[in-house]
């Protein structure tokens, strides 16, 4: 008989968790709820809010709306998106992860003290904000937003070569980016900048996510078979699965219960089963079930 293992350590991260409470909140009072952007980049998670009620709107339709309430996910949004709601009188309810929203805040004093060195315009001599996030992410949208756009984004280390090392650098991150690929960012830019440009990096890498990564790969090796349940949306997901599959090359990703294939379990004495920050932990207890099935 096959040994099922769920990962302790797989699931909800606090601020997914946060969000997800708020929307439940809401929802029960029977009132409407719109959500900007999934809640969640599981669909699964957003199916289940989305019979509960909840609505999930894009920004061009947030636009459209007028005295309703808006939850705003655990991402973050940028300053534009509370404009828009005191114009049309949306009450937001603020979703928002306390990392990312402490981040933010980072982020806005730089470029305003930044500006303010500049007497208040910002030129090509201004020191250079730099973000290491996922270019589109909805957190680094948000995070981009407190700078009016100024800050430059770095998707991976081969990216770096594009900033200006004669110019100051001020370099973020990304809250679930990896803690490695950072390090070596910080490496590169300290062994070029300018002597006379000043660089200041901030570790702003959520460690409850960071630390996932030592646990999850422990765990992928104890193992015959690992399934990371994770919706294909999640950015953290990417980074956890192919984890999984460097120290386990047997290692599937699936989305349901139903994408489990049967031809996996042949020979296979034990399974492991891990997700992402996005991902519930009653999906992977179905997972679990399925393969008991099979």
């Amino acid at each position: 008989m096959i040994q099922i293992e769920i990962d302790e350590g797989s699931g909800f991260c606090f601020g997914v968790t946060t969000a997800i409470k708020k929307a439940e909140e809401e929802l029960a009072q029977g009132r409407p709820l719109y959500c900007l952007g999934d809640i969640v980049h599981n669909g699964m998670e957003c199916d289940r809010l989305r019979e509960m009620g909840l609505i999930t709107i894009n920004h061009d339709e947030m636009r459209e709306l007028h005295d309703v309430k808006v939850l705003l996910r655990a991402h973050g949004e940028p300053p534009e998106t509370y404009e828009l709601a005191r114009r049309n009188n949306i009450e937001i309810i603020d979703a928002t992860c306390p990392v990312v929203l402490q981040l933010q805040k980072r982020i806005k004093k730089q470029y305003d003290e930044s500006r303010s060195e500049e007497c208040g315009a910002w030129s090509e001599n201004s020191p250079q904000i730099v973000i290491f996030g996922k270019k589109g992410h909805a957190e680094v949208l948000g995070l981009v937003g407190q700078t009016e756009s100024k800050a430059i984004v770095i998707e991976n280390f081969d990216e770096v070569t594009r900033l200006d090392f004669s110019r100051d650098i001020y370099l973020y991150s990304q809250t679930t980016k990896s803690l490695d690929e950072f390090h070596r960012i910080i490496d590169y830019i300290q062994s070029h900048i300018a002597p006379d440009a000043t660089f200041k990096s901030f570790d702003t890498i959520c460690r409850s996510v960071a630390n996932r990564m030592p646990n999850i790969s422990q765990f992928a090796t104890k193992h015959d078979l690992i399934l990371f349940v994770c919706g294909r949306k999640s950015s953290n997901g990417k980074v956890l699965f192919n984890e999984c599959l460097r120290v386990n090359p047997n290692t599937h990703l699936v989305e349901d219960p139903q994408e489990i294939q049967k031809e996996w379990l042949e020979g296979i004495q034990t399974v492991g089963i891990c997700g992402a920050t996005s991902t519930p932990r009653w999906l992977m207890e179905q997972c679990s079930e399925a393969i008991q099935n099979l």
